[in-house]
Order: structure tokens, then sequence, then C-alpha cells
């Protein structure tokens, strides 16, 4: 059974940084694209940014573009998302996926986490 478990979600203010992980577990870390999600109150979730399993060719949202910077490390099983210059309009629970395919569609997670609450104050 794949488990994905996000951490380092918290409360930043604006303009400031924080990087959230997602650990995952039993499956094949190295074959599946892994995405990064977020759903807002009251909005729908939306895609963020998304690295493939080889050569980490990366995919973002255009709004996130400069600021945020997903990276993963096949020996520890683990994703992560660096995020700069963060503002309010990024506060969101920002959830990991994964599936097989390619990084440039958003859609087609097979497996999600929990997800982390990500605040950022103005």
């Amino acid at each position: 059974q794949v488990q994905l478990v996000e951490s380092g979600g918290g409360l930043v203010q604006a303009g400031g940084s924080l990087r959230v992980s997602c650990a995952v577990s039993g499956g094949t870390f190295g074959s599946y694209v892994m995405g990064w999600f977020r759903q807002a109150p009251g909005k729908e979730r939306e895609f963020v940014a998304a690295i493939s399993w080889g050569l980490g060719g990366t995919n973002y949202r255009d709004s996130v573009k400069a600021r945020f910077t997903i990276s993963r490390d096949n020996a520890r099983n683990t994703v992560y998302l660096q995020m700069n210059s963060l503002k309010p309009e990024d506060t969101a629970i920002y959830y990991c996926a994964a599936k097989y395919g390619t990084v440039s569609n958003p859609y087609d997670y097979r497996y999600w986490g929990q997800g982390t609450q990500v605040t950022v104050s103005s």
C-alpha cells in the first residue's frame, strides 16, 4: 500500500519562506511523477508543481514560477516544495501526489497524501 505523508507546513509572514516535504512508502518512488497541489478555503484544488521520475523535469503553475522549487531525493523517497516570497494568496492545504505518467499532465494522480496547512499572514 502506497502512503504519502506531508510535513513542514506552518504559519509564515508574507515574503517569507517555507519548505514542505512528502515522504513516500510502500511503492516504487523512483518510478513516480510527484506533484504538489493545494486547496484554499472555498476553492477547488489546483496544481502547483510536478517533477518527473528520471531526469528531474519539472512543471509549475504560472503563479508560483520563480518563487517555488520542487525537488526530489530518490534515496530518501521524499519530494520537497521550497516556497519563497510567499504571499497571502498562497495560503492553502498543500497535498503531495504520485502517479505514473508525464510531468506535463497535471491530472491522473493516483496516490494522495493527507495534506499540510500553509498559512501566510499579511
